[in-house]
């Protein structure tokens, strides 16, 4: 069995004082830290966006039937590709924000991948940009490195690591999260929403 611990977007700018903070999101580095000896391989998840990412609130422009506030951050749009969570400029392409936590372990680390770098598209999932279909690659290299389990530590747990999550357990991974190393925006109920869906989709939750 090969056991992969999968630290999903511990960065800057999901942390306090930066530009998406997540409640208390510096508090899951000490614990991954020390799971990271515990795991046959280590991979990290960057998000990566450029400055004109369409999931920024700023970048939104209301078309002529929008209502009256339409685009503010953490308001609902559709794309193309479905709704979407308009969010507050974060982790663009080379910013202070976009690194990882300076506490964060990164010498263990065997792949940073990372995501959100189409301008036209999200990507919350560690598998697939937010239209489910095209693929990051991380699936192809867990397959070459013959990787069968997964756990997921990280940020946010209701978006990113959820998602991940779930995409994994569909691919057919026995996939868990640790959920004392992860910490949640719960936007709106977002955290319960997504507990119900990853226990739908046989995530084992810890």
């Amino acid at each position: 069995m090969s056991h992969a611990l999968i630290v999903v977007d511990v960065q800057i700018d999901f942390c306090p004082g930066g530009a998406l903070a997540v409640p208390a999101g510096d508090e899951v580095v000490a614990p991954i830290n020390r799971m990271m000896g515990d795991y046959d391989t280590v991979i990290l998840t960057q998000d990566w966006h450029p400055a004109e990412h369409s999931s920024f609130a700023d970048n939104f422009r209301p078309g002529p039937g929008d209502p009256a506030g339409a685009g503010a951050p953490f308001s609902l749009t559709v794309m193309d590709y479905g709704p979407q969570v308009l969010w507050p400029r974060h982790c663009v392409q080379g910013s202070r924000g976009a690194k990882l936590h300076p506490d964060l372990d990164q010498s263990r680390a065997e792949l940073i991948l990372r995501k959100g770098f189409r301008p036209q598209i999200d990507s919350y999932s560690a598998f697939f940009e937010n239209d489910k279909l095209t693929p990051t690659g991380l699936h192809g290299y867990l397959g070459e490195r013959g990787i069968t389990h997964l756990t997921f530590v990280g940020l946010a747990h209701d978006f990113c690591v959820a998602y991940s999550a779930i995409d994994a357990a569909r691919l057919g991974y026995d996939t868990r999260i640790v959920e004392s190393a992860c910490r949640a925006i719960d936007l709106n109920g977002s955290l319960a929403q997504a507990r119900d869906r990853m226990w739908q989709a046989g995530v084992a939750l810890f």
